[in-house]
């Protein structure tokens, strides 16, 4: 593996063979938003592009979306899971600390000796598991992945709030990710990872400590965010974290089929669009209908465009998550399904 400025490239045969995703039935409407804060579905639209978020039931969390997102899979693609020797679920709202998603999910579908961990990079996080997916199969340790993003974003989204309820929904995507044979065309070709810690105060949510470096934080267990920071973050250090990922890739924006990015909020998704030359029509989005589902935005969007058949085999896409830590997480492949 060679390292140059958060740039990794590596020899690996991963591939992604199946996908799937989940979301709930409630939807919950810029309409009903109205009835709730002082907001209108004009200056929602006018300032997210989001008209609608899915919101888990009362009674499910996200252990259970992984569940349904992952029996998606398995019904478009029958696929066996029993011999997965790895689980990775990427979360910022898992129903319990531990046991860990990942473990519950081993339960869930039986699956014998693996591994499994979660991941907790926000809306970067299912793009990082897909990085550590990729490196586990190059060690030729591993041969068979269970990549999951969820996300149950309702249960920690303060609903008085009229700057963050607006954004936010429930949702859920699984791939699997399995070794293909040394003589077959490379799929994975490049990851990057960038990280912007000092900035991490402006978007976080509470736990066990009551201050972030010097900085007090509001322990009430909701998302907190600085909008106007995190957005000016989003629109200059994301358009040059991808296009130090294009160069170092030797890859120009025209060249890819597909970018494949978080789905924080349209107006981001258009300046991103606007600096790096990647045209919108060819950026994956499902924000109008399901709002920012943090590590699950980018498997929802990558399956939905799979079934409709915008994404074929042999198109090169660029996924990229980016959000809380201040952190971006990029992966280049080949789609190979």
């Amino acid at each position: 593996m060679n390292r140059q400025d958060g740039n990794f490239t590596y020899t690996t045969t991963a591939r992604i063979t199946a996908i799937g995703s989940y979301l709930p039935e409630r939807k919950l409407t810029n309409a009903d938003l109205e009835n709730m804060v002082e907001t209108s579905d004009e200056w929602i639209v006018q300032r997210t592009g989001i008209r609608e978020r899915r919101i888990a039931a009362q009674g499910e969390f996200t252990s259970d979306m992984c569940f349904a997102a992952v029996r998606s899979m398995v019904e478009e693609y029958r696929v066996e899971l029993k011999d997965v020797d790895y689980i990775i679920v990427a979360t910022t709202t898992p129903d319990t600390f531990f046991p860990q998603m990942a473990a519950r999910v081993q339960a869930e579908f039986g699956i014998g000796g693996s591994g499994a961990v979660d991941v907790q990079a926000a809306c970067a996080g299912f793009v990082a598991a897909l990085q550590l997916a990729g490196g586990l199969i190059a060690t030729g340790m591993h041969r068979k992945i269970l990549v999951i993003g969820a996300e149950a974003l309702s249960k920690i989204t303060d609903y008085s709030d009229r700057t963050t309820c607006i954004l936010f929904g429930d949702g859920a995507g699984a791939v699997l990710v399995e070794a293909g044979s040394a003589d077959e065309p490379a799929s994975w070709l490049s990851t990057i990872a960038l990280t912007d810690g000092e900035e991490g105060h402006h978007l976080y949510r509470s736990s066990l400590a009551p201050n972030i470096g010097e900085m007090a934080v509001e322990q009430n267990g909701f998302i907190v965010q600085n909008g106007r920071a995190v957005y000016r973050w989003a629109i200059s250090r994301v358009p040059e974290g991808i296009e130090q990922f294009l160069a170092q890739t030797g890859i120009a924006a025209q060249d890819l089929d597909w970018f494949v990015p978080h789905n924080p909020n349209m107006r981001i998704l258009e300046a991103v669009s606007e600096r790096t030359g990647i045209p919108l029509e060819k950026t994956l989005s499902t924000l109008a209908y399901t709002g920012n589902t943090s590590a699950a935005s980018i498997p929802i969007a990558l399956h939905q465009a799979v079934r409709d058949g915008r994404i074929r085999s042999g198109q090169l896409l660029m996924l990229y998550g980016f959000g809380g830590g201040l952190s971006q997480a990029g992966l280049l492949l080949r789609w190979a399904l």
